[in-house]
């Protein structure tokens, strides 16, 4: 019974790696589904019982048999709240300003989207870097600056919220690694990622004002360790903005997050 289980499962996973959207191509959705992966992987913590791969493949299928009617998202919002985002370093350049809008939707994901406003309110986003800007795919941000910070919410676990709508073009989303582990970091998608939504990933709230603003973020430094020359994320955890200004100077960051 457990081998036709764990088959069932991995059958489930497979299927929402191989369905391709229609309006991307398979090279584009390989690509997507490997950076993809590394949401799972973003915050590095697992409790030993199982592996990444198999977390992956638990939450995979999870998201298939609860997302069979995912809606867009481009419905009214009832409740929620705005939260303003105030960015420096555009385009990798100091003094280079803007700002974007993010209202929250407790009706798509409520679990995620009270996290989220708690960090917002505890100020928690003021001075945390956009270290990983994927174009056309995502921004990832996230990690507390001050390592005893980050230190005390990452130990605090979040259960998964069903995916209720699409990873759009817009919507936030928190990142995870694996089943039942999101903490802080979150993603906008700059894309319409609706490959993710297989995949378990919530979207709990959209940019509504300034997605001009999002797309500026610095991109240069690319996909992080160890794919690519941009910020290890294990070292963001240990050692927070010192490791970033020195080493990724042109991060964009947030000077202000408000909850309006």
């Amino acid at each position: 019974m457990k081998l036709i289980a764990l088959l069932t499962i991995q059958a489930l996973a497979a299927s929402a790696f191989t369905s391709v959207p229609s309006l991307v191509s398979r090279s584009a959705l390989k690509h997507h589904q490997s950076t993809a992966s590394q949401l799972f992987a973003a915050t590095g913590e697992t409790d030993g019982s199982i592996s990444r791969r198999e977390a992956l493949q638990v939450a995979s299928a999870a998201a298939v048999l609860a997302s069979t009617n995912i809606a867009n998202a481009d419905d009214e919002a009832p409740g929620g709240k705005l939260i303003e985002f105030t960015v420096n370093n555009l385009d990798g350049e100091e003094g280079k300003t803007g700002s974007f809008v993010v209202k929250t939707r407790p009706d798509w994901a409520p679990i995620g989207e009270e996290r989220f406003v708690a960090l917002a309110e505890s100020s928690f986003f003021d001075g945390c870097r956009a270290f990983r800007v994927l174009p056309g795919f995502i921004v990832q941000f996230g990690i507390n600056g001050d390592p005893a910070v980050q230190a005390k919410w990452r130990a605090s676990n979040l259960k998964d919220d069903p995916v209720k709508v699409s990873n759009s073009r817009g919507t936030v989303v928190f990142a995870t690694a694996g089943p039942n582990t999101r903490t802080t970091q979150l993603f906008v998608n700059l894309g319409n990622n609706s490959f993710l939504n297989k995949q378990g990933f919530s979207p709990l709230g959209e940019v509504v004002e300034g997605m001009d603003v999002v797309e500026r973020f610095y991109s240069g430094y690319g996909e992080g360790a160890p794919s690519g020359k941009g910020p290890n994320q294990g070292l963001i955890q240990k050692q927070g903005n010192a490791y970033l200004e020195a080493s990724y100077p042109k991060l964009s960051y947030f000077s202000k997050v408000v909850v309006k």
